[in-house]
C-alpha cells in the first residue's frame, strides 16, 4: 500500500511538471504567432533555422495543447484513481511514443525524400516573398547568418526573388569574401564560385555532427515516455 501511495503521488507531481510545461509551450506558441520577430531576437539563428520548415507558432500550440491535456490526464487520473483516465493517458502516450519512432525511422530513411519534398515548398516561397515580406526575410537572414549557409539549396533559389529583381544581386551570405555589404555586392560569379552550402545540407551536417546528444535527449525522452506507461498501467492495475 505504501509503495502504491508513494507510485501515485510521483506520478501526480511529474504530470502536473508536464502540465506546466503544456502550459509554457501554449504561451510561446501563442507569442511566436503574434510576434515573430521579437522571438528571433532573442532565440537567435537556431530559431529561425527551425522556422524555414515548420510554422513554429501553431507547431508549439498544438504540441502544448497535447502536452496540456497529457498532464492533465495523468494529474486526474492519479489523483482521483480514475481508471477512464489512467487508461486514456497510457493510449495518448503510446500513440505519441508510436509516433515518434516512426518519424524517427523515417527520417533516417528517407532523408533525400524529405529534401525534395521540403525543396519543392520552401524554394517556391523564397522566390516569392524573400526580399518583400520583411518577416520572411528577416528569417532567412538569420537562418543564413547563424549557419553560414546560402539559400535552401545554393545561391540558385534566389533567382527571380523581389530582392534579385531590385538589386541584381545575390544575399551577402551566398559570398563568404564580402565583409562590407554597403561596397560590395555578391554577383553571380562570385556566389558559383564559392558554392557556400545550402542551409538544409549545413542543418543535417550539425544535427549529425551533434548525433550523441540528438539521441540521447531522444532516448531520454523515450525512456520518460515508456516509465509514465507503465507506472499508469500500475496504478490502473492495482486499483479497485
Amino acid at each position: 500500500m505504501q509503495c502504491f501511495s508513494f507510485i501515485k503521488t510521483m506520478m501526480i507531481l511529474f504530470n502536473l511538471l508536464i502540465f506546466l510545461c503544456g502550459v509554457a509551450l501554449l504561451a510561446v506558441g501563442i507569442w511566436v504567432s503574434i510576434d515573430g520577430p521579437s522571438f528571433l531576437k532573442i532565440f537567435g539563428p537556431l530559431s529561425s533555422s527551425a522556422m524555414q520548415f515548420v510554422n513554429v507558432g501553431y507547431f508549439l500550440i498544438a504540441a502544448g495543447a497535447v502536452v496540456f491535456a497529457l498532464g492533465f490526464l495523468g494529474c486526474y487520473g492519479a489523483q482521483s484513481e480514475s481508471k477512464c483516465a489512467l487508461m486514456t493517458f497510457f493510449f495518448i502516450l503510446l500513440l505519441i511514443f508510436i509516433a515518434e519512432v516512426a518519424a524517427a525511422v523515417v527520417a533516417l530513411v528517407y532523408t533525400s525524400m524529405a529534401d525534395h519534398f521540403l525543396t519543392l515548398l520552401v524554394v517556391p516561397a523564397i522566390k516569392k516573398d524573400y526580399g518583400s515580406q520583411k518577416d520572411f526575410t528577416q528569417v532567412w537572414d538569420s537562418t543564413m547568418k547563424g549557419l553560414k549557409c546560402c539559400g535552401f539549396t545554393n545561391y540558385t533559389d534566389f533567382e527571380g526573388s523581389p530582392y534579385f529583381e531590385k538589386n541584381n544581386t545575390f544575399p551577402p551570405f551566398c559570398c563568404n569574401d564580402i565583409t562590407n555589404t554597403a561596397n560590395e555586392t555578391c554577383t553571380e560569379e562570385k556566389a558559383k564560385n564559392q558554392a557556400v552550402q545550402g542551409c538544409f545540407d549545413q542543418l543535417l551536417h550539425d544535427i549529425r555532427t551533434n548525433a550523441v546528444t540528438v539521441g540521447g535527449v531522444a532516448a531520454g525522452i523515450g525512456g520518460l515516455e515508456l516509465a509514465a506507461m507503465i507506472v499508469s498501467m500500475y496504478l490502473y492495475c492495482n486499483l479497485q
